[in-house]
């Protein structure tokens, strides 16, 4: 498992690697993006929708509090 101390894009390359994943543009085909819109979440540009945070959580077999956490959005 992905340390929980990585965040943004190191979290997203440890996950990519986790599920066997090459490449940035694998992750955002098995999540249903586009690979930029991937990269400007990872890197804390912009915020994903609610509809896109549960293809995030789908796509790389992860929770919601912790794609939440990895990009750097708080939750209580």
């Amino acid at each position: 498992m992905v340390s929980r101390s990585k965040v943004g894009i190191d979290w997203l390359y440890g996950r990519l690697e986790e599920l066997g994943l090459n490449s940035l543009e694998q992750a955002a085909e098995r999540c249903g993006l586009n690979r930029g819109n991937l990269y400007r979440y990872s890197m804390w540009e912009t915020r994903p929708s609610i509809d896109v945070l549960a293809a995030l959580c789908e796509g790389l077999d992860s929770s919601p509090e912790e794609v939440l956490k990895a990009l750097g959005i708080q939750i209580k």
